[in-house]
C-alpha cells in the first residue's frame, strides 16, 4: 500500500488487523492491572458513546431503508467518531476538564483498535453499503470502484 496503490492485499490487511488486536490486548492488560483505579462508569461511557453517535444511527437508517441506500451523513458520522484524530482531541479535552489522564481513557483506543483488529472495520466509504453485505463478497478496491458514478453509493453489481 502506498500513494499509488491505496488498498490492502490480504496479507497486508492481516498485518494491520494483527497490530490492532495486539494493541487491544496490551491496553486491556494495562486496564486489568489497574482495575482498582479505573473509573468504570467513565470507561463504559467512553467505550459506548463512539457507537451510540457513530454507528447506531447508521444501523437504524439501514434497517429503515430495508438495506437500501442511506444518506451519506451516516457514513461521515461513523468515520468522524471512529477517527483516532477526533478521539485524541476528545480525550485531550477530557484530560483538560478532569485535570489529567485517567485509566478510563484507554476505553477509546481499545474500542477503535478492537473495531479494526477484531472486527476488521475501518472507515466507511460512501460508495459502499454502510454495513457489510455478503452479496458483494470480498473484493479489492479496484474491483469495487471501477466505472462508478460520483453519486453512486454502492459498488456496481458483479
Amino acid at each position: 500500500m502506498n500513494n499509488t496503490h491505496r488498498f490492502h492485499t490480504t496479507q497486508t490487511w492481516l498485518w494491520v488487523r494483527a497490530e490492532h488486536t495486539t494493541l487491544v490486548l496490551a491496553l486491556c492488560a494495562l486496564v486489568a492491572l489497574h482495575a482498582n483505579d479505573v473509573a468504570w462508569d467513565r470507561f463504559a461511557a467512553a467505550f459506548v458513546i463512539i457507537d451510540l453517535v457513530g454507528y447506531l444511527p447508521g444501523a437504524i437508517a439501514v434497517r429503515r431503508a430495508g438495506g437500501g441506500k442511506i444518506a451519506p451523513i451516516y457514513h461521515h458520522l461513523y468515520n468522524v467518531t471512529h477517527s483516532y484524530l477526533v478521539a485524541g482531541v476528545g480525550v485531550g479535552f477530557w484530560g483538560l476538564a478532569s485535570g489529567g489522564a485517567e485509566w478510563a481513557m484507554l476505553a477509546v483506543p481499545i474500542h477503535l483498535s478492537g473495531d479494526r483488529g477484531i472486527f476488521g472495520n475501518v472507515y466507511k466509504p460512501v460508495s459502499l453499503p454502510f454495513q457489510s453485505n455478503r452479496r458483494w463478497g470480498r473484493q479489492s478496491a479496484p474491483a469495487i470502484t471501477q466505472e462508478r458514478s460520483p453519486d453512486e453509493h454502492y459498488a456496481p453489481d458483479p
